[in-house]
């Protein structure tokens, strides 16, 4: 009876083994590793600018594919909508102005990120990772800021938009110096060939993917496009409906395919989170150059919807559950305490950081709720709206609305408006255009003490508020950078 339970006892133990070496034959690294983490911004890219969020004339195959493959957030936001102050949010975790970075730096800039800030690829080097950025950087020019002085072993792309340079159609001739393409902290090219960023920023993604398979890595892949001026190679050239704002995004798409690919012919798709999202709404002052918010009001360099709000796709396979939907508002600040979570990493407590961890709205089959009571959007140094549940509330502010969009890559004619205190329910009217703040006047005044909350915080300059916790800009040493 004995010999018959030990041998029993074995046959179990050689079963459990067998099944354990099967799921590792299957997932061999699932267990080992920590995870890796990839983010694909675009830029200039409209809520409504890919397939799954209704694009039309033309195919995001491999975008529709990370979105049948995981969860899209409908309702995430950036923290200002134009190009540095949104980067700089999503790297550190903080608003903006926490960090004294609003607008867009541009080549006269003599500030830019502190060296006392933490990024996303920093928080991560204290965990091992292998970290990389190619593409837009657009947090200070000058060597001390550059990324591979923030967190990154590697850079590759451009310091600022590629509409900054001597050919932009509206600025003073001479203005603008020849747009560097920058490699660590030296320039290997003036005005590079803008018809191979989108490839070259890829071919370098891929590589750095391959070398560091081994290893957990973050890679940061900011596209130039589809910012104006528009480029596209020969390969997507003329090859959808849409014109060359069509075949610009069919090429970023290509390229958000040569990512998967990569991570699943060298078995890490089921060890990385991908994440494709945009920096802010579409230039709609481009008109058949720019891309569509629809059915969001209003557009880049707007506290509206349609500036703020942009597509998001997270795929994790294994780990997100696959063709699913989340509207709890959420931000681009809230990736860094995300990506610390899931890395194991922590996060200093000698700073705030405005982000909160959104694992369970990504990871949960479930509507699970925002963590946030409510999102602020600023316009530099100035409130303009807060976002509380289905709740949006406009303070009195003046935006800039395009009354002719331009074309063939000129600007058109807009003017400045003016907005009221007005309160939008965007579950009822998602364009916010129906003012409902007569009707709910209990609405406006807790959102009213939200917004007293964040003027305390981090100012207002419509108020004449200072922030009490607001952190400063890197400064330009003297003599260094010049």
């Amino acid at each position: 009876m004995r010999a018959t339970r030990v041998k029993l006892f074995a046959f179990i133990l050689m079963l459990v083994s067998v099944i354990a070496i099967d799921s590792n034959s299957i997932h061999p690294s699932t267990a080992q590793r920590q995870p890796n983490f990839v983010i694909i911004f675009a830029d200039d890219l409209g809520y409504a600018d890919i397939g799954s969020f209704g694009a039309t004339g033309y195919q995001t195959p491999n975008l529709d594919r990370m979105a049948a493959d995981g969860m899209r957030l409908t309702s995430f936001y950036v923290a200002q909508a134009v190009c540095s102050a949104s980067r700089a949010a999503l790297l550190t975790g903080c608003y903006p102005n926490r960090i004294g970075i609003q607008g867009a730096l541009n080549h006269t800039a003599q500030h830019g990120i502190s060296a006392d800030e933490l990024t996303i690829a920093e928080v991560l080097k204290t965990r091992g990772y292998a970290t990389a950025i190619f593409g837009k950087w657009h947090l200070g020019h000058h060597p001390q800021f550059l990324p591979v002085r923030h967190g990154f072993d590697e850079y590759l792309g451009l310091p600022y938009s590629n509409d900054m340079w001597p050919k932009h159609p509206s600025a003073a001739p001479g203005y603008y110096p020849d747009l560097p393409l920058i490699e660590g902290e030296k320039t290997i090219k003036l005005m590079p060939d803008q018809t191979q960023l989108t490839t070259w920023y890829t071919e370098r993604a891929v590589k750095f993917i391959e070398k560091n398979k081994d290893k957990p890595f973050f890679l940061y892949l900011p596209h130039a496009m589809p910012h104006v001026p528009l480029f596209v190679s020969d390969k997507f050239r003329g090859k959808t409906e849409r014109g060359i704002y069509g075949d610009v995004i069919a090429e970023i798409d290509w390229s958000v395919g040569q990512v998967l690919d990569t991570l699943k012919r060298l078995k890490l798709d089921r060890d990385t989170l991908v994440i494709f999202t945009s920096d802010n709404g579409p230039w709609l002052s481009y008109g058949d150059h720019a891309g569509s918010a629809r059915p969001l009001r209003a557009g880049k360099g707007t506290a509206f919807d349609g500036g703020v709000r942009v597509p998001f796709i997270a795929r994790w396979p294994g780990k997100i559950p696959p063709g699913t939907v989340n509207s709890s508002p959420s931000m681009t600040i809230d990736l860094l305490p995300t990506i610390a979570k899931l890395a194991d990493a922590r996060v200093p407590k000698d700073r705030i950081i405005d982000g909160l961890d959104i694992w369970p709205l990504l990871s949960e089959r479930r509507s699970t709720q925002s963590p946030h009571d409510a999102l602020y959007f600023y316009w530099g140094r100035e409130l303009h709206a807060i976002r509380s549940g289905k709740w949006k509330l406009h303070l009195p502010h003046s935006w800039t609305d395009v009354v002719e969009p331009g074309n063939g890559g000129k600007p058109g004619r807009a003017v400045r408006q003016e907005i009221g205190l007005a309160l939008f329910d965007l579950e009822s009217e998602i364009g916010e255009m129906t003012n409902v703040a007569d009707q709910n006047p209990e609405v406006v005044k807790k959102l009213m003490a939200l917004v007293e909350r964040a003027r305390e915080d981090l100012g207002d300059a419509l108020v004449n508020r200072e922030g009490k916790n607001v952190r400063q800009p890197g400064k330009l040493v003297a003599g260094n950078g010049k």
